[in-house]
């Protein structure tokens, strides 16, 4: 008889090494782990050694670094989607694809179960099991830490302990990190309190803006339509893109974001981020599209921003909004091509440049010299029509006041109107 299989979204850390004993004895099932590179530096090293020591029969580790960033990052950054206007969302990205992996993994090995270590009170666990359930419906998600009987950290350590499952775990992490190529995030421990400082020791992939550089660093990126494809005048692909100006970014302290956020679970969280070439790209971009965008076009999309973002935040990678709101941001992006120069300075960027075929800023327009092209005179009549309901308005509101009419507090029915 063959047992059951699971397919376990892993880590490496504490919560999902456990997971992967905890759920096999539960369920008397084999368990399969599946790891998925986002660009993270550190957490690959050994991790199928240590997936197969801690209790798996099969370990998947998959390089998804040109996805990410082709299909999700890309598709995110033309839509200028940050979540509360600040946040890139390197992790609310990133667990979409990491679903799509779970999947694709539990249908190759006949799996009707997957399982993630996201906790009860946090966004990825409906990131997760949404994205499940948009791609496959009929595969079951186990979510472990929702369920077990264990109450600390200290309590899984000792689990592990006695299960000899081996983990660099020995005492409480003061903080909680998910790292990817588009982004770090930083919370716990001390950055619970909102007043507190973040530590030096808090922070990875950035240097302190006081300590960056004396001298200023300009960068030229060239976009088409939409998609960053060059730095400093050379061609670079996606993955490579980003991890250029993750160091340069990094290196001149920018891409710091200290965020109290609001979960899609309704609690305010403090966050720290690190993400330097999203920052850097995500205004970049948005320079260039004030050059190119047709003012009400311009205006929408930052209408459309915000929804693109918020769903993205909220686990709906995969809804039917996502691909409709493509299709609007796809067809604004036919016309930001060109290249942006900023000045990246101790934690600040300025724009210092920009140019681009499709630009819609006219020099005989604007200009306030003898070469203005400008017909002031049009003026007048556009402000009398332009203001006119306004204007009437007033007229009326002042003709009834003049005559003893108050106007009537919206809503509110006095005595004399009833009687």
């Amino acid at each position: 008889m063959n047992r059951t299989k699971i397919v376990v979204a892993y880590s490496g850390g504490l919560d999902t090494s456990v997971m992967v004993k905890w759920l096999s004895e539960k369920y008397n099932a084999e368990i399969i782990t599946a790891t998925g590179d986002l660009g993270q530096k550190k957490e690959l090293t050994g991790l199928k050694e240590k997936a197969k020591a801690t209790g798996a029969s099969k370990v998947y580790i998959q390089d998804l670094t040109h996805d990410f960033v082709a299909d999700f990052i890309f598709p995110a950054l033309k839509a200028s989607a940050l979540y509360e206007n600040v946040y890139p969302m390197a992790t609310s990205l990133g667990r979409p694809l990491l679903a799509k992996m779970l999947v694709e993994i539990a249908r190759s090995e006949g799996a009707a179960m997957v399982a993630h270590g996201c906790t009860g009170k946090g966004n990825d666990q409906v990131r997760f099991e949404v994205s499940v359930a948009a791609l496959a419906p009929h595969v079951k998600v186990l979510a472990p830490l929702r369920d077990w009987e264990f109450k600390s950290r200290e309590q899984e350590i000792e689990y592990a302990r006695l299960h000899h499952i081996p983990v660099a775990a020995t005492v409480a992490s003061p903080y909680s990190i998910d790292e990817n190529l588009w982004g770090t995030s930083i919370e716990c421990g001390v950055l619970e309190d909102p007043m507190m400082e973040p530590p030096p020791d808090a922070f990875h992939r950035t240097v302190a803006p006081e300590d960056a550089p004396d001298e200023p660093r300009n960068v030229e990126i060239e976009f088409d339509h939409g998609v960053p494809i060059a730095l400093d005048g050379t061609w670079v692909a996606g993955v490579k893109l980003i991890d250029r100006l993750n160091e340069i970014g990094g290196m001149h302290g920018i891409g710091r974001i200290d965020l109290v956020e609001n979960r899609l679970v309704g609690i305010k969280s403090r966050e720290i981020y690190e993400a330097p070439a999203a920052t850097i790209l995500h205004f970049a971009h948005t320079e260039l599209e004030r050059l190119t965008l047709e003012k009400s076009v311009f205006h929408m999309k930052t209408q459309i921003a915000r929804e693109y973002a918020n769903l993205i935040y909220n686990g709906l990678w995969y809804s039917p909004l996502r691909t409709a709101l493509d299709a609007f941001i796809d067809e604004t992006q036919k016309t930001v091509t060109g290249t942006v120069r900023l000045r990246l300075y101790k934690g600040n960027m300025t724009i210092v440049g920009r140019k681009s075929q499709f630009s819609l800023y006219n020099p005989g327009l604007a200009t306030y010299t003898e070469d203005d092209t400008f017909d002031h005179k049009a003026s007048e009549g556009f402000i009398s029509i332009y203001g006119l309901p306004v204007k009437t308005y007033h007229e009326v509101a002042q003709k009834n006041i003049s005559e003893g009419r108050k106007p009537i507090a919206s809503g509110i029915l006095t005595k004399e109107i009833l009687q």
